[in-house]
């Protein structure tokens, strides 16, 4: 079978969905284009600040994408490419989209605050409290998962490294250029564009050779600075100027691919049980994670995104059609997969021991870029590059959002922000412990054993934020089945997954692990049931 037809279903599937699911949970939840956004009402400068749509959906899309949806569908291809086909578009039309598109909505009608504080307005103090200990400790993982992608990714492609360093140089003086000498914004697009084709040419003829361990120092040190930084600084330029190189990316791939149309090679199916992962419920669906639907997404989403919406009407197009294209970025990653046989895929996806996914995805893909003259070398390192750069901008975005967080658990209502605890008045202070946490997890020696936990927690949080969109429509007396079955589903998923993450790492001896897999656990069922009593209390 020919892989372009896997495309075709995909992409017309998905343009379908966006057209008329789209718009029919635009209707339930009542856009409004006039209403005012926090954007506008709460400008500071900093953290509230309007963007215009094409800057919003870059840093949106280039924030949610990550490695994720690139590793997941690569990894679970070993149950056979059809379960993750189905779970990849299904799962992207009726959960993940409508996940990211109702959060994003939500946190506007409320302020654009956190999804732990639209918790706290609709289920109580007690809800948002189990919430942020949860996402705090789902991001802490987010965080030390990109941080190993990244300096492994930047050890094995130098040029990547190189490259990576002046886009975000080359990013800083966008955002200078834009908000402080008010150039027009596609004058500025076009020059960006070929600049960073420039710093990928000179990546390429200059790779910068580094351990992954002293990338992990560096990468440490700069997580801090741009998740401290106003949002026009750094933030805001490198996702929209980096998202023009996962469009390139995206767009290469699916001309490769219609182009060369490689046969499928992997099995249809393969077993229910991988020796190396586990059984395919629930594991399969929290190892594809980012690629079908995301928790993580309901914090970028109630963190910068709702920060920074223009207008209630965009959120259409940054929320659902964000997750749609990710998910076509997730098939992507899924085919180049498929189109090995069994062997080859074991060869490329475990290095010197190691589950190594972006080797796998970068030197498939590469191959595909020979068929239309493109070389091998410097197919590879471009696209080794753009995996970079989905996962850099994941990791600094995570970073701002766990100090996000963690002020939201210190803030104390009916204080004056100069009386509130540093832990909220000071995100220098914040975003240190943050960082810091994180690095422990780091050089736990736990290495990517950390993504089987991630992807259950990540999950899970998903369920939790489409749990608070739920309670929020229903207090508004608004239909909610387009969320409440979701909802439910992602329950069952994400709560097996990580009853059998804790079984396994205890039983593997990786007790901090364990240990954290509880932890979500717990928290998770005690929000569950204070929703219920505050529902229970409310007669909603």
């Amino acid at each position: 079978m020919s892989s372009a037809w896997l495309l075709i279903v995909a992409i017309a599937g998905f343009i379908i969905a966006y057209i008329f699911y789209g718009r029919f949970i635009a209707k339930r939840i009542g856009l409004e284009r006039d209403r005012p956004t926090p954007a506008h009402t709460m400008n500071d400068g900093v953290d509230y600040m309007p963007a215009k749509a094409p800057v919003l959906l870059g840093h949106h899309f280039a924030s949610i994408a990550g490695a994720a949806p690139i590793i997941g569908p690569v990894i679970a291809a070993v149950f056979g490419w059809i379960p993750v086909f189905l779970w990849i578009v299904l799962g992207g039309i009726f959960m993940g989209a409508v996940h990211d598109f109702t959060s994003l909505v939500a946190s506007v009608r409320h302020q654009g605050r956190s999804i732990g504080e639209v918790i706290e307005e609709e289920i109580g103090e007690r809800g948002k409290t189990f919430f942020l200990i949860f996402s705090w400790s789902t991001l802490i993982l987010v965080v030390a998962v990109f941080a190993i992608v990244v300096a492994n990714t930047f050890e094995q492609v130098p040029a990547a490294a190189s490259a990576s360093v002046m886009f975000i140089l080359v990013a800083v003086l966008f955002g200078i250029f834009l908000y402080r000498f008010n150039f027009p914004l596609p004058v500025l697009t076009v020059l960006g564009v070929l600049l960073l084709a420039g710093a990928l040419y000179l990546g390429y003829l200059y790779p910068l050779q580094l351990p992954a361990k002293s990338w992990l120092y560096i990468l440490l040190g700069y997580i801090f600075v741009a998740s401290v930084a106003p949002v026009w600084v750094l933030l805001q330029p490198r996702d929209y100027l980096n998202s023009f190189i996962l469009y390139a990316l995206m767009g290469l791939a699916v001309a490769g691919i219609f182009f060369v149309h490689p046969d499928i090679q992997l099995p249809t199916f393969t077993t229910f049980h991988v020796d190396r992962l586990g059984y395919m419920f629930p594991i399969l669906f929290v190892t594809v994670a980012c690629g079908a639907i995301s928790g993580f997404h309901s914090l970028v989403s109630s963190g910068t995104t709702a920060k920074q919406l223009n207008r209630e009407t965009d959120a259409r197009m940054v929320g659902f059609g964000s997750m749609l294209v990710e998910s076509v970025l997730a098939v992507v990653a899924l085919i180049s997969a498929a189109v090995l046989l069994h062997d080859r895929y074991t060869e490329l996806l475990i290095v010197n021991g190691k589950v190594n996914p972006v080797n796998l995805f970068s030197t498939s893909l590469a191959s595909i870029f020979t068929e239309m003259g493109i070389d091998f070398r410097a197919g590879k390192a471009f696209v080794s590059l753009a995996v970079s750069a989905f996962a850099l901008t994941s990791l600094d975005t995570a970073t701002r959002l766990s100090r996000f967080a963690m002020q939201e658990f210190f803030h104390k209502k009916g204080l004056k922000d100069e009386e509130q605890s540093v832990m909220f008045r000071n995100r220098y202070i914040t975003t240190a412990v943050c960082v810091a946490v994180a690095a422990i997890l780091i050089f736990s020696g736990h290495g990517m054993s950390i993504w089987p936990i991630f992807g259950s927690a990540n999950q899970l949080l998903a369920a939790l934020a489409l749990l608070s969109v739920t309670v929020w429509l229903t207090r508004n007396r608004r239909g909610n089945l387009f969320v409440r079955i979701p909802m439910v589903l992602m329950f069952i998923i994400a709560l097996s997954a990580l009853a059998v993450m804790i079984y396994k790492n205890f039983s593997d001896g990786k007790i901090m692990l364990a240990v954290i897999a509880v932890i979500l656990f717990v928290f998770a069922i005690f929000l569950v049931l204070e929703t219920r009593r505050s529902l229970k209390e409310s007669g909603s």
